[in-house]
């Protein structure tokens, strides 16, 4: 991930042993991670089981938010792929009991599709 997608707030991908080693105080017995995500410090994990949603605030980032959404949980997504002007793709997540989507964006570099594929297998089956 470089410095200007970092700025513009556009994840990018992440090593699931780094994802691993940053969360394995949180995670479930047996609970394996399949893709992870990284924006300057926060993180976007989906698991075998959950999707991860982490939120490191403050200046030091010691303040820790970890949202954790049940695949059962997301009712609908929507994935909006980079174009040739807009170079980020974006992932919004509905969320049974909330009425504004959680919106998230990635970098231009991102396999989008990867993502959208095992959301599809996690949230309407196999």
């Amino acid at each position: 991930m470089g410095l200007f997608d970092a700025i513009l707030g556009n994840a990018g991908e992440m090593s699931s042993d780094d994802a691993y080693e940053e969360l394995a105080t949180i995670l479930g017995p047996d609970e394996q991670i399949e893709l992870a995500y990284k924006l300057i410090r926060d993180m976007i994990v989906l698991t075998d089981r959950r999707l991860l949603l982490i939120d490191k605030q403050g200046v030091t980032g010691k303040k820790i938010e970890y949202r954790s959404v049940p695949y059962k949980s997301i009712t609908m997504y929507t994935v909006e792929t980079s174009g040739h002007f807009d170079l980020d793709a974006e992932l919004k997540i509905w969320v049974s009991g909330q009425s504004a989507p959680i919106a998230l964006e990635f970098n231009g570099k991102t396999n989008i599709y990867t993502m959208q594929g095992l959301l599809a297998a996690k949230i309407a089956g196999k």
